[in-house]
């Protein structure tokens, strides 16, 4: 008679346990989840994507109407809220709602999977542009087609400009969300982010006649260069060497900021 034994299964005392395998830093199947649940989400909110995509054009409406006396200003200043109004909103609504994710426990419960910190911030990033090429294509065509905004180039290099701007409010969005305890902490951190760059970007007055010191500052400030690529289109018929330096560094910056967003997202608010 055949006996047949058994091998244990069991770990001897002292034997380390293998350590979970640790999820790439980035993988397109989980980065293309992790967007596909941020806007499935986003689409039971229509509060949120009326404030997405809406806001500006409301924005540019009242602008255009505010000089109805004086179109000229509307077509100095409104080519560079082109891209000043998508960033604001994409900055608010990315930081409260990846906040909003923090505080409820959600992201500690995506970041206990197979889920690496790049993974959710590109998946992020990856949702919130989509919505920005709605939102800054529509800003863009309103404020070309329907409310007469003056260009002398090609409207879709406003398009360009103004959907890298929203790209660079998602990152910044992402990012001051992770220094945040509240949603109204994370409101508050707009004075700090935006609105030096809204006086120090040449909206209000040319970088060239401000002070040297915040002449100077203005040259490390993303939105300057978002603006100076806006007017760039304004003024020149052709792509100058100018507007492809202004799109680059709104580009790295925000890639940039979305790296440091990666390396400092937590999985709770403490």
């Amino acid at each position: 008679m055949s006996t047949t034994r058994t091998t244990s299964t069991t770990t001897t005392p002292g034997t380390p346990t293998p350590a979970p395998t640790k999820p790439r830093a980035l993988s397109a199947s989980r980065t293309t989840a992790t967007a596909t649940r941020v806007l499935r989400q986003l689409r039971h909110d229509p509060r949120t994507i009326a404030l997405l995509i809406l806001i500006p054009c409301v924005m540019l409406f009242l602008l255009r109407y505010v000089f109805d006396g004086s179109p000229y200003v509307f077509d100095t200043i409104g080519a560079s809220l082109l891209g000043v109004f998508p960033l604001i909103t994409m900055f608010l609504v990315t930081s409260i709602a990846t906040l909003r994710e923090r505080t409820s426990g959600t992201l500690e419960r995506l970041l206990a999977m197979p889920l690496g910190k790049g993974d959710l911030i590109a998946g992020y990033a990856l949702a919130f542009g989509a919505l920005a090429i709605i939102q800054s294509a529509l800003a863009t065509g309103l404020a070309v087609w329907f409310l007469g905004l003056d260009v002398t180039g090609s409207p879709w290099l406003l398009l360009l400009v103004a959907l890298l701007d929203a790209l660079l409010g998602t990152a910044l969005g992402l990012f001051v969300s992770a220094f945040a305890a509240s949603e109204f902490q994370a409101v508050q951190f707009m004075p700090a982010v935006i609105f030096p760059q809204l006086l120090l970007c040449g909206l209000f007055t040319p970088r060239s006649n401000m002070h040297p010191v915040l002449e100077a500052v203005s040259d490390v400030l993303p939105m300057s260069y978002a603006v100076d690529g806006m007017n760039e289109v304004l003024h020149h018929t052709d792509m100058t060497a100018t507007f492809v330096r202004d799109v680059l560094v709104v580009g790295a910056c925000a890639v940039l900021v979305l790296c440091l967003g990666a390396a400092t997202l937590r999985r709770r608010t403490t």
